[in-house]
């Protein structure tokens, strides 16, 4: 049964993480979207074949890994119920990162906490795009904190929403959009006409996880004994402001719950880009902001979880 994988899929994650392998299942679609890109898009071609391209690269990709999975998990559950329910659990594993998260956020506050500025800085680089040479410790800490609130949505409610709705298949379909969205979906030169369905597909599949995510984030707030009227009063003031149609609703969320500001200027590749503010400076950003974060993010995901179980148990009994 799907609740018992997805379970099982969080306990993997919690007790083992993300390993770094090139035979990891991302990995693979990466090098899958990155080998079709290659043979798809052309500087030369128009605006509209590159939209067009892009459209078919998103096809593509979503057909084969959907296509691929469903017939791992046709051969697992034939072969035994408990090899579907234990492959399905490792499989779904991979598409969830929130031992990751955690671990990149607590090295970071590490950092900071014992004066380490420039591995600070370093670490922070590697998972946001902007610059990070000249951040200071609020800056830095802000940084943590909006790219683990992010992908509170992107890295584990969204695949496991998926997964409960359509199974490990859909779930690692929707890796696969998030995956696409973060190699082509950006809006510059290169990639604006051929990422743009990679980016709008990304958008589509997020919205509903999204707004779970920010409702669960008010109630982790009340169960962690932060600020739930302050997460319910940032997402509704705040979460519209952000670039993306999704993030605001887990960074407004965090940034109220927590009784800090988020967004703000930043600069990428030396030009200034200034992101729209996400609550209210109740107090100065601090090392501690990471850790609190990363309990929301473990709240939230048991809350979900638990969710998703009642859910399947009541319908069983209707």
């Amino acid at each position: 049964m799907t609740e018992y994988v997805i379970v099982g899929a969080v306990i993997l994650d919690r007790l083992v993480g993300d390993p770094r392998t090139a035979l990891h299942p991302v990995v693979i679609i990466g090098n899958f979207i990155a080998w079709l890109e290659r043979r798809l898009l052309q500087a030369t071609h128009s605006p509209v074949y590159k939209k067009l391209t892009g459209a078919v690269l998103v096809i593509s990709v979503l057909a084969v890994v959907y296509g691929v999975v469903w017939l791992v998990m046709l051969a697992l559950n034939s072969l035994h119920s408990w090899a579907g329910y234990i492959g399905g659990a490792v499989l779904l594993s991979f598409t969830i990162s929130t031992r990751s998260l955690a671990e990149a956020g607590r090295e970071i506050a590490g950092f900071l906490n014992s004066g380490n500025m420039e591995q600070a800085r370093y670490k922070v680089g590697w998972i946001v795009g902007r610059d990070t040479a000249e951040l200071n410790t609020a800056e830095v800490t802000r940084a943590t904190v909006e790219t683990v609130a992010e992908n509170i949505v992107d890295g584990i409610i969204s695949p496991l929403f998926y997964a409960a709705i359509g199974g490990v298949p859909l779930a690692f379909l929707y890796r696969a959009v998030n995956t696409l969205d973060s190699m082509v979906g950006y809006k510059n030169e290169k990639y604006r006409d051929f990422g743009m369905a990679a980016a709008r597909v990304d958008d589509g599949f997020n919205y509903i996880p999204a707004r779970i995510t920010g409702l669960l984030i008010i109630l982790a707030a009340v169960l962690l004994k932060q600020d739930a009227s302050g997460a319910f009063q940032a997402i509704k003031r705040d979460a519209v402001k952000h670039p993306s149609p999704n993030s605001g609703y887990s960074e407004a969320g965090v940034a109220g719950a927590l009784g800090i500001r988020l967004g703000g200027l930043n600069y990428y590749g030396g030009v200034a880009s200034l992101r729209a503010y996400m609550g209210e400076a109740k107090c100065e950003l601090e090392p501690i902001h990471i850790e609190n974060t990363i309990h929301i993010m473990y709240v939230v995901t048991i809350l979900f979880v638990a969710g998703t179980l009642a859910c399947k148990w009541l319908f069983a009994y209707l």
